[in-house]
């Protein structure tokens, strides 16, 4: 099992979320979340105040899912949050030991 963790641009998730439950993913979790990289911040006016903001929105996409779906679920994000402009975002995959259902006790590929 792998953790695919997404971020990308708000007005993404939409299309993100879509794109993932076409390939059979029926759960996510969703953060609004802040950063940067290379896109940087931008400077904004406030009251006729410039001011700098270094930390953009973006939203945080999180997805546990079988080894057998990694790659159709990393393909589906990409696709869908694709824009060809700096700032599209990144997707980091990672290991998942255990998976438990606090509900029902089941583990692992059950649980998901």
């Amino acid at each position: 099992m792998k953790k695919i963790e997404a971020i990308v641009k708000p007005f993404k998730l939409d299309e993100v979320r879509e794109a993932l439950s076409e390939v059979g993913i029926t759960g996510l979790t969703v953060t609004e979340v802040k950063g940067f990289g290379r896109q940087k911040g931008h400077t904004e006016l406030y009251r006729g105040a410039e001011y700098v903001v270094d930390f953009l929105p973006k939203i945080k996409v999180e997805v546990v899912v079988t080894d057998e779906l990694v790659d159709a679920a990393v393909e589906a994000i990409v696709k869908a949050a694709h824009t060809g402009k700096i700032g599209d975002g990144k997707i980091f995959i990672m290991a998942v030991e255990q998976v438990i259902r606090i509900r029902t006790g089941e583990t692992n590929e059950a649980a998901i």
